[in-house]
């Protein structure tokens, strides 16, 4: 591979927007990319791809080529000059690149790879809690993991075609896709491509969301005619699902603290044909007391430490911190409690996390179920989707998921309650 210097200097300005500006890295990606609109697809690949390569591996790099955040100018290149090396990419004779000492890093990425914090790039306090709350070999199979590269997977919107004429459709923009087993609506690309560009995206035949965020809308068992409440909709990625399930049938209440990523969802609703979609700010308790036993499903996907989907989003592990973690964990059980009275008599509730910690999952439920409201609820062993879902997706498959989600449904019944996870480990048994 030739490095062009232009297309280098622009991963120098991510990593520094993302490193020491603390910005997000998709969003000053797509701002680099618009510095110059002669970059054709393999340039953007280049910056996007290697970007988000580095970002990956922020500590191991940087403690290979001793450097430390907040990095100098200069610094940066060391690192970049790290991942080339390590790449197997000469360097070009630039100014930047002068006495990089090869056989040096090298030989310490060796030595360094041998240590799991380094080698799998993570800061020490979250090495830690791993370790502590899933164990030492799961916590490290879990990790390396994470580290993959993300597939890019889409949902086919069911209320504008299906998976078969999407696939057909896509192909006549030159983009290969297949399917995966046991998400009915999932279709994973077979080389990285622009979709937001192509006119099946806006004609509103799909939505990009991870094969794994695509099993918790069907856990609410939606039928047509229910009214259904997502209380943490953000943008609306498994709201705009949960209408398609319903074939625009009934009524979605979609609720959040955010007013612009509502705005976002009834943009990306209008784009679906999702109609029966309505939009809520949460500005006060009384929208919530509003519809106290009033709701047949409602989901919390809620917020968490997005440990799960660090392989599609690795810089979050750069700018998680153990208060936000401890503090999340309080937010967990509140929004648990103020918004499960909103059930019906044999209503159901899913929370969801993308969280693999315990603390925000299990544990979570088990402080839920000692509530005053929570003790309405009793826990069910697995129940026949789980054995679905275990018997019907394989280790194999389960790779093509680029988050890992967390989740369990409570039937608002006087005599049980299910609970579903779907947790690696579990798949794999």
């Amino acid at each position: 591979m030739r490095l062009h210097r232009n297309l280098v200097v622009a991963v120098i300005k991510v990593l520094d927007g993302t490193f020491n500006q603390n910005l997000y890295a998709d969003k000053t990606i797509e701002k680099i990319l618009k510095f110059d609109k002669r970059w054709g697809s393999r340039d953007r690949g280049f910056i996007a791809e290697t970007s988000y390569e580095i970002i990956r591996w922020k500590r191991l790099y940087s403690e290979i080529s001793e450097t430390k955040s907040p990095f100098k100018y200069g610094e940066l290149w060391k690192i970049f000059s790290v991942w080339a090396i390590l790449k197997g990419i000469q360097l070009p004779a630039w100014k930047e690149f002068e006495n990089t000492p090869k056989r040096r890093i090298k030989g310490r990425f060796d030595s360094l790879i041998k240590i799991r914090k380094f080698r799998e790039s993570i800061p020490d306090w979250l090495d830690e809690i791993g370790c502590a709350e899933l164990g030492e070999n799961k916590w490290t199979n879990e990790l390396s993991a994470l580290n993959k590269q993300a597939e890019v997977i889409i949902r086919v919107n069911s209320l504008k075609t299906n998976v078969n004429d999407l696939a057909t459709e896509l192909l006549k923009e030159d983009i290969q896709t297949e399917k995966i087993k046991g998400f009915p609506y999932a279709l994973k690309l077979k080389e990285r491509k622009n979709l937001f560009k192509t006119e099946s995206f806006k004609k509103g035949y799909f939505e990009i969301q991870d094969a794994s965020s695509q099993l918790v809308a069907p856990f609410l068992k939606v039928e047509k005619g229910m009214k259904i409440c997502d209380v943490c909709a953000g943008a609306g990625g498994k709201t705009l699902h949960l209408s398609a399930l319903s074939e625009n049938k009934g009524q979605i209440i979609a609720m959040d603290i955010y007013k612009n990523k509502l705005f976002e969802l009834k943009r990306r609703a209008k784009r679906n044909n999702a109609f029966n979609i309505e939009t809520r700010i949460i500005e006060n308790n009384k929208s919530i007391k509003r519809l106290h036993g009033k709701i047949d499903r409602l989901l919390i996907d809620s917020p968490c430490s997005g440990i799960g989907v660090l392989k599609r989003n690795p810089d979050s592990k750069w700018k998680l911190s153990l208060e936000f973690l401890n503090k999340i964990k309080n937010t967990q059980q509140e929004i648990l409690n103020k918004y499960s009275p909103m059930i019906k008599k044999n209503g159901k509730l899913v929370y969801a996390t993308c969280s693999i910690l315990p603390s925000e999952n299990q544990n979570q439920i088990r402080c839920f179920l000692k509530s005053e409201i929570g003790k309405k609820f009793k826990i069910e062993d697995f129940t026949l989707d789980q054995i679905w879902i275990k018997k019907n997706i394989s280790t194999e498959d389960y790779k093509n998921l680029n988050s890992f989600y967390w989740f369990f449904s409570l039937d608002l019944k006087s005599s049980k309650a299910d609970i579903h996870s779907l947790i690696k480990n579990w798949i794999k048994n």
